[in-house]
């Protein structure tokens, strides 16, 4: 896991990071979001010792990054914003140096390669020269060769910069089986519209400091103000009135492009049984579901100075 308090980071005589302080638990993907110049990108190096902090502390699975740090930074896969490729070498050629410098044993290499080539979908590149990949296909590559040592930490700046759709929903793909894996990922992005697909959690930075930080969804709620969710009906809309009036969650019902959408204060369980108390209702349901939080929302209002 991260584990970071009063984290401050000065050069000269400005201060890039401001008394940041974080947790993000292992199976979590953490979105950082903000301007440019917020800080964003000095947290992502302190975290993995480019950068060497004023102060605060800095705890790496556990690990004190001021006195272990060969053995905290092992542990992490860093991809940093514009990072270089060599483009004399092929594509199993790069992703193969960068395994020996991650010490994997020459005769796991290439077992290695073509996991990490499939993973980005590059396999058919395998044999081509960096230097004529386009920009997405760069990124993806930088991927695969920043999961190559199978780390534990995953930090990664602007990973969504240049990829094209379908490059993008590889990268969400990604982030979610890392999560899954119990992995402990934390990613810089301005692509706003898409964070709230694969973050569990997200924090705003602004002039070097943390604005609000949470789950998603709870930075969503305090933020925007209530959740909401819709239902749209084949049949039965009097009596998905009364299920809906007699729910003590449920607030502030109305009509929006043919669904019926509501404002609702529990979470997903107390939604499934909402669901339920429709269908026995006889309310015969076509959709049902809970709006998506909106970070590109939640971010104009916290720069806008709206967070209570």
């Amino acid at each position: 896991m991260i584990h970071v308090r009063d984290l401050r980071v000065d050069y000269d005589d400005v201060c890039a990071v401001r008394d940041l302080s974080l947790d993000i638990a292992p199976g979590e993907v953490y979105g950082l979001v903000g301007p440019n110049g917020a800080g964003k990108t000095t947290t992502l190096r302190s975290l993995v010792g480019l950068l060497e902090p004023t102060y605060g502390d800095i705890y790496l699975s556990g690990l004190d990054l001021s006195t272990h740090r060969q053995e905290a930074v092992q542990m992490v896969g860093f991809m940093p914003d514009f990072a270089p490729v060599y483009e004399d070498l092929t594509v199993w050629e790069f992703l193969d140096l960068f395994a020996a410098s991650y010490m994997i044993p020459h005769s796991q290499r290439p077992a290695a390669i073509d996991k990490h080539l499939e993973l980005v979908d590059l396999t058919e590149k395998r044999n081509s020269l960096t230097a004529g990949l386009s920009r997405g296909m760069r990124q993806r590559l930088l991927i695969a060769k920043t999961l190559m040592p199978e780390p534990r930490i995953v930090l990664l700046d602007e990973p969504a910069a240049w990829l094209d759709p379908y490059g993008r929903a590889l990268l969400k793909n990604l982030l979610r089986q890392l999560g899954a894996e119990g992995k402990t990922v934390l990613i810089s992005s301005h692509v706003l519209s898409e964070m709230s697909e694969f973050c569990t959690s997200v924090g705003i930075m602004e002039k070097g400091s943390m604005v609000v930080t949470g789950r998603v969804d709870e930075v969503a709620a305090r933020v925007l103000g209530e959740m909401e969710a819709w239902v749209e009906l084949l049949d039965g809309e009097e009596a998905c009135e009364r299920v809906l009036a007699a729910d003590p969650l449920v607030r502030s019902v109305r009509r929006e492009d043919g669904s019926l959408v509501f404002g609702f204060d529990g979470g997903q369980e107390e939604l499934s049984d909402l669901l339920a108390a429709l269908v026995t209702a006889g309310v015969r349901v076509a959709s049902f579901g809970r709006k998506k939080e909106d970070l590109e929302e939640v971010f104009l209002k916290v720069g806008a100075k709206e967070v209570s």
